[in-house]
């Protein structure tokens, strides 16, 4: 780092590399469609990208801006996984983007769209997601008529779990469902067109198959979504800000908006350069959450605020401002997960990454 930052987050390349080195071990042949929507679920799109370029073979991104911002630095394939707006269309089919379609009827805006070329697209079906994708049982019939169009090529197939980190059984069934769907699709509709179905929880626990392609993304960054299997990754975010200012405040003194924490006695307080506007969640105020100062946890104090946060350093010898302060990842023996904040401020751990700000940079290391 030649810069010194208020807020930042470091993103190991190594961890990274690492991480999508286990999702090979465990999918052998199966190609890596890396999830770098979210601004790479929070860790930097085109910077993630660039660094995985030699491990995936596609990349999954959420809409016609992500994919357009990755196209300026990568060549490879690019799914766009959400279902595209009318006035979007168009310019999917010009840029060459696979799009993910639904029905019959976007296709056949699709085709209309393409003109005379050739656009590729994901079939996406409906197992129990609810969310996109033709319902199964109109699925094979949907497919063929949607194969037939002259300016569709099928990319490929693909599902959604929706409890793949919850309920296994379901999981298992609902896998079972698709691949005879599948197979009913090759008998059918001829081609080579390839199937992917399997998520980060779906890598780590239900691999066998894994079919053409794999959906891995929280996994890359280091966070396992079913906790067995955390000790397989390595974290790749540390998320770090400064302290700006330390105070000796004597008892009875108010700490940040509402007044909801009262200083005991004499205390040590640090205020630090970050807060909810840098994606810092306000719901962890007042519910014992920590950071770390030179390898210790400092006790929040009251609310978190748009840009700024007090914490009791009065246990930390030699405190000052501009030192370092982890609000997640690890500092010497101590280590602040995603999972803990998570579960402190009520949410999930997917929120908790994805909603770091823009104005925290990220510095790759």
């Amino acid at each position: 780092m030649n810069e010194t930052y208020r807020c930042w987050a470091e993103i190991d390349r190594s961890a990274l590399r690492h991480n999508a080195k286990v999702v090979r071990e465990r999918t052998g042949s199966a190609e890596l469609l890396a999830i770098v929507k979210a601004n790479a679920y929070g860790h930097g799109m085109v910077g993630i990208a660039e660094m995985l370029a030699n491990d995936a073979q596609l990349f999954g991104v959420a809409n016609l801006e992500e994919a357009s911002t990755l196209r300026k630095t990568l060549s490879h394939p690019i799914i766009i996984l959400g279902p595209a707006i009318p006035e979007e269309r168009s310019a999917i089919a010009k840029r060459g983007f696979i799009a993910s379609v639904s029905t019959l009827e976007e296709a056949q805006a699709f085709d209309r769209a393409a003109g005379d070329q050739a656009l590729a697209i994901n079939f996406v079906v409906d197992t129990g997601m609810g969310r996109m994708g033709t319902p199964e049982s109109d699925a094979p019939d949907v497919f063929k008529k949607v194969a037939a169009l002259s300016n569709i090529q099928i990319h490929s197939i693909s599902t959604h779990l929706p409890v793949s980190n919850e309920d296994a059984d379901y999981t298992r069934d609902e896998l079972s469902r698709f691949a005879k769907l599948v197979k009913q699709f090759r008998a059918e509709v001829p081609g080579d067109y390839k199937v992917h179905v399997l998520p980060s929880a779906g890598v780590l626990a239900f691999s066998d198959p894994s079919f053409d392609i794999v959906r891995a993304g929280i996994m890359l960054y280091g966070i396992s979504p079913l906790p067995e299997f955390q000790k397989l990754l390595k974290p790749v975010m540390t998320w770090k800000t400064r302290i700006g200012l330390v105070r000796d405040l004597p008892k009875g003194s108010s700490v940040s908006y509402g007044r909801t924490f009262i200083t005991p006695r004499e205390m040590r307080v640090a205020t630090l350069s970050a807060g909810y506007a840098d994606g810092y969640p306000r719901h962890l105020s007042n519910r014992d959450t920590t950071v770390l100062v030179h390898g210790k946890r400092c006790s929040l104090l009251g609310r978190v605020t748009m840009d700024l946060m007090m914490i009791d350093v009065s246990e930390i010898v030699e405190v000052k401002p501009g030192d370092e302060v982890v609000l997640m990842g690890r500092q010497d023996d101590e280590e602040i997960s995603a999972g803990e904040l998570a579960e402190r401020a009520g949410t999930i751990i997917w929120e908790i990454i994805t909603r770091i700000g823009s104005r925290v940079r990220r510095v790759y290391v």
